[in-house]
């Protein structure tokens, strides 16, 4: 099992920034690829981004390429979003997910942390 711990939400007007944390903790050993997700008020929970926890292998969301950049820390079991240029439509409840192979689905959630934007 794996156990997913986020941090670092908040509230921030916009253009600001934010660093979302992701600690995992468990058997770590066997994640394949860790990602973040975002569910806004009404809607369906969205990806954001992810990168492998060898550190390759990113990808981002168009909505938020260029302006947020996911890393992993291995060192610490730790997976970071740096969301840079902060819009209101960013305001949503931000998951970490995990997942074990690349086939299949991510299969370890945390249980998220809130970053509202003001306008």
């Amino acid at each position: 099992q794996v156990q997913l711990v986020e941090s670092g939400g908040g509230l921030v007007p916009a253009g600001d920034s934010l660093r979302l944390s992701c600690a995992a903790s468990g058997r770590t050993f066997t994640i394949y690829r860790m990602g973040w997700f975002r569910q806004a008020p009404g809607k369906e929970r969205e990806f954001v981004s992810a990168i492998n926890r060898n550190g390759g292998n990113i990808v981002y969301a168009d909505s938020v390429r260029g302006r947020f950049t996911i890393a992993s820390d291995n060192t610490k079991n730790t997976v970071y979003l740096q969301m840079n240029s902060l819009k209101p439509e960013d305001t949503a409840l931000y998951y970490c997910a995990a997942k074990i192979s690349p086939i299949n689905s991510y299969q370890y959630w945390g249980q998220g942390t809130q970053v509202s934007v003001s306008s």
